[in-house]
């Protein structure tokens, strides 16, 4: 079939369409994000069945219409049973795969994002760190797949690298860290400047550049983690302000 396309993904979100029919919104290794029609998915013995569910991992037979896809097949290639037993963690993966479809891009190669979501869901599912550090290591990361990381590798007033300076303050505003010299001799610093722990700082620099296997690889002490929470949501309302709907139920 000419127009038959397979992709690598996972469903990031799915709705009802009339009786028997789901929409699902993929976000795909080749094609980016794409939505697609799953014809009676609903049906109980659908072999779309669960690619109509959120969380599915898999490879994907698409048909390529005039105005949409239509899913074909699917074969499923991860599934996160452990992570669906527990409700907390369900709406922990349900968030990130809102913000994944929020940032996601049809037609650009999403490689890091679906990575970054397979091994986010992976590291919830595992439990060998807290939820709330998972989530801030997600969406730290997801601010370098977007390329609007701020800059906490040197200093935004003089330049130089944080291997020449010490970077002990941090503004959202001015989009990322200060030396100790420029937050002293600099009378106009961003009102919003703030001090940056090295602590807070190593963790950042760890999060935006470690390779993806190794970013669920250690914790923080709770400090750093209010810390850099606090941060991350100063960010989001100054570059982004978007709300997602299942915040509510983790009472973000």
């Amino acid at each position: 079939m000419d127009n038959q396309i397979m992709a690598s993904g996972i469903v990031v979100s799915s709705m009802p369409v009339g009786e028997t029919d789901k929409r699902v919104v993929l976000l795909t290794k080749e094609l980016g994000k794409v939505s697609a029609f799953a014809r009676g998915a609903v049906k109980p013995n659908s072999p779309l069945l669960a690619a109509g569910n959120p969380f599915c991992f898999g490879n994907f037979s698409l048909y390529s219409g005039r105005s949409a896809y239509t899913l074909r097949s699917v074969k499923i290639t991860a599934r996160f049973d452990q992570l669906l037993k527990d409700l907390t963690d369900v709406w922990y993966g349900y968030y990130f795969l809102e913000v994944a479809e929020y940032y996601g891009r049809e037609n650009v190669d999403e490689s890091e994002r679906l990575n970054l979501l397979y091994l986010t869901l992976r590291a919830l599912e595992k439990k060998k760190q807290s939820p709330d550090l998972i989530r801030l290591v997600y969406e730290i990361r997801t601010l370098g797949c977007n390329g609007e990381y701020p800059n906490v590798f040197s200093c935004v007033g003089c330049g130089k690298e944080a291997k020449e300076k010490q970077l002990s303050f941090f503004s959202v505003k001015a989009g990322g860290c200060f030396c100790a010299d420029c937050h002293k001799e600099t009378s106009s610093l961003p009102v919003d400047i703030r001090p940056l722990s090295v602590s807070a700082l190593y963790a950042l620099q760890y999060i935006l550049s470690t390779p993806l296997p190794k970013l669920f690889s250690f914790d923080l002490k709770p400090q750093v983690l209010e810390e850099l929470t606090s941060l991350v949501r100063s960010w989001r309302r100054v570059y982004s302000g978007h709300k997602y709907k299942s915040e509510e139920f983790l009472g973000l």
